[in-house]
């Protein structure tokens, strides 16, 4: 059978995608190349943006299935399967392994009472969860439940993971919202910090050297992670996945006996989870789920 031009190009252009676009996919385009241009002409956090602005300009190109759910004979798309990872809180908690084996606690545990300046991440994370509660009080229509208000207010923290692992507990019908708000408020802490910083601290503060009240020994920093996870998840349960990975990674660390565990958590295993991590957050970022009022 014998095709015209007209034809061809007719059939080409119905068999493809240009077709069925909708704006909000347009929209959400536009967002994802403005995320690849942040992480890689300005480097604000490139390691989360890149991935996350990639992700989600796949995930909001028409027909590519790569998001779909499996059905009798069909598989899912691979992004589907890659972010279950995501939906079930997995990634979260792999995350604070490679953290905790990141993380050297001997300032803490030379001086216990800083612990309290963490209370001041504390401060974000109820104004932003008011906030969600008093959008509900302005108007009824946009008002978020208890859980989803915790949900957000975790945003206020400015700790990714957290607000995810919380999300996808909580509220997963926003969870894609809820990844985005936090780790694009991460990527902006270079912009948001310094004038604050300028504001609240006089130049001859900024000059001040933090130095080590004591030396803390190898005991002690080995003996603090087993600790840690036996007092904070039995006073809270619920938890577990989160510090016991942390404390385990940081346990690694400090035993000295397992550097090639510790330098994997640290390297290949939290790089291969923030390619995945990003990736499925900003294909999850699809316009007509994307783009609401709420």
């Amino acid at each position: 059978m014998n095709y015209s031009v007209k034809e061809i190009v007719y059939k080409m252009l119905t068999g493809s995608a240009f077709h069925v676009i909708s704006w909000s996919n347009g929209v959400m385009i536009i967002i994802s190349l403005i995320l690849i241009y942040l992480a890689i002409g300005k480097k604000f956090e490139p390691l989360l943006l890149l991935p996350i602005g990639f992700g989600m300009l796949i995930g909001n190109l028409p027909l590519t299935g790569i998001m779909n759910s499996p059905s009798e004979n069909v598989p899912g798309g691979l992004f589907y399967y890659i972010y279950f990872g995501l939906k079930t809180g997995i990634y979260p908690a792999l995350i604070f392994l490679g953290v905790g084996a990141m993380t050297d606690f001997g300032t803490l545990i030379a001086r216990p009472s800083s612990i309290f300046l963490g209370a001041a991440a504390q401060v974000g994370i109820y104004v932003a969860f008011f906030s969600a509660i008093g959008i509900g009080i302005l108007n009824p229509s946009w008002g978020f439940s208890l859980r989803e208000a915790a949900s957000i207010g975790i945003i206020g923290g400015a700790d990714g993971p957290t607000a995810i692992f919380l999300a996808s507990r909580l509220a997963p019908e926003i969870l894609p919202a809820i990844a985005i708000a936090a780790y694009s408020y991460m990527a902006l802490i270079p912009i948001i910090q310094p004038p604050i910083m300028k504001l609240l601290v006089t130049p001859k503060e900024q000059k001040i050297k933090m130095e080590q009240l004591r030396e803390v020994s190898k005991l002690e920093k080995i003996i603090f992670p087993i600790v840690v996870t036996l007092f904070v998840v039995m006073f809270l349960p619920s938890s577990a996945p989160l510090i016991g990975m942390l404390m385990l990674g940081n346990l690694f660390r400090e035993s000295g006996v397992v550097d090639r565990l510790s330098d994997t958590a640290q390297n290949s295993l939290i790089n291969i989870i923030t390619i995945f991590l990003g990736l499925t957050v900003g294909a999850s970022a699809v316009g007509e789920n994307f783009l609401k009022i709420e």
